[in-house]
């Protein structure tokens, strides 16, 4: 009698799930309908590729070298105006990258702040709210 007892809660339960999973009747159009609601749009973004950059680091003797490449998300909007500063984006990060130590550069968590700096480097030269984030896509030490 206890077998049996134990036997029609879990036949029970597991015919609970599979009707409540969809397992038997399929999922229903609202759900699916809701499932397909849910996803949204892109927002008006676009990447516009920086040259990349060879900066030398350290004394004469060393020659050691970084090797930079980037992207810069701008609202769509702005993406021509972006380009037409990249001129002084470039001079202000090779500014920049050269005025680092190469200690600091060789520091495995160095990037997340350099990233941060150069950002911000960036919204001043091209004004604020042009340039969303800078995605660093090569950082080299030779």
């Amino acid at each position: 009698m206890i077998v049996g007892v134990v036997l029609a809660l879990a036949f029970g339960g597991a015919g609970f799930y599979a009707s409540f999973s969809g397992m038997i009747f399929g999922p229903s159009d609202a759900h699916a309908a809701e499932a397909e609601a849910e996803v949204d749009a892109l927002p008006d973004i676009a990447f516009v590729p920086l040259e990349p950059m060879v900066i030398s680091l350290g004394a004469a003797a060393e020659s050691r070298h970084l090797r930079f490449t980037a992207q810069l998300e701008v609202a769509g909007a702005n993406s021509a105006d972006v380009i037409l500063l990249q001129p002084r984006i470039l001079d202000v990060l090779n500014s920049y990258l050269r005025a680092i130590d190469v200690a600091e550069l060789e520091n495995p968590s160095a990037l997340v702040r350099l990233r941060a700096q150069m950002l911000r480097r960036i919204q001043i030269v091209t004004g604020e709210g042009r340039v969303r984030d800078l995605l660093v896509t090569e950082f080299v030490l030779n």
